[in-house]
Parts: structure tokens; sequence; C-alpha cells
């Protein structure tokens, strides 16, 4: 049964990308996008939600993923439920619309992209690409 959902999911997903390809309009409103550069290399997000995530943070690791597959609520919550766990992340926020998740670790906490792709597909979503920087 479960796999029957993950791959309903999935080609839900594949045909939620297909139909949203390279549109910047959702919910009937402009998308606020923004280039933010982390290690010279420049990565899309919601500049007024980043902003917002990033306030009363200080001395932790961001780590910005791009997620396929995320295509309602239900998808973005399991996916802040499975990181939340961890007991070295501080916040966490899943932009359903963007497909991107940002999570604030301690400092002392080793990322390996590798466990962020296995929580997130074990969600039934994939982790495309990452980027860290401290705050």
């Amino acid at each position: 049964m479960r796999l029957i959902c993950l791959i309903l999911m999935f080609m839900a997903s594949v045909i939620f990308a297909e139909k949203n390809h390279d549109s910047h309009e959702h919910h009937g409103h402009a998308v606020h996008q923004n280039d933010v550069y982390v290690d010279g290399k420049k990565f899309k997000l919601d500049k007024e939600r980043f902003d917002e995530f990033k306030k009363n943070l200080k001395d932790v690791q961001v780590a910005i993923i791009n997620v396929q597959g995320m295509v309602c609520d239900f998808c973005a919550r399991g996916i802040e439920k499975a990181f939340l766990k961890d007991t070295k992340v501080k916040k966490i926020d899943v932009d359903l619309e963007n497909g991107k998740v940002v999570i604030a670790y301690s400092l002392n906490k080793k990322i390996e992209f590798k466990e962020i792709k296995e929580k997130i597909l074990m969600n039934g979503q994939n982790a495309t690409d990452y980027k860290l920087m401290k705050i």
C-alpha cells in the first residue's frame, strides 16, 4: 500500500512539475524571488520568507535544499516532522510553492547531503541539490 502511495505521489509531482515548469505565478500571486549567493553560487529563494526565517538566528549552519515532489501540505509537514526529530535542528521552513527546504542546524552538527536526501526520500520526495551557509 505504501508503495502505491509513493508511486501516486511521484506521478503527481511529475505532472505538477511539468505544469508549473518555468512559472513564477502560483496561487494567483507573484513569487518574490531573490538571488542569494552561497559559496559564490546563485540560489533562488523567496527573499521575504528567507529574511523572516533568519530572524533571531545566530551561530547556526543553514542548509538550503531543492526538493522535487512536494505537491501538498501533507508533504511539507512530513518533511518538517522528519527533521525536527533531530535535536541539532534549530528551525525549519518548508516552502511548498518554490520547492525549497531551509534548515538551521547547530554549528556542531556534521551536515551530510546523503542524510538529508534519505530523510526527504523516506517522505516520498527527492532532494536534488543543497547549499550550506553560516549565520
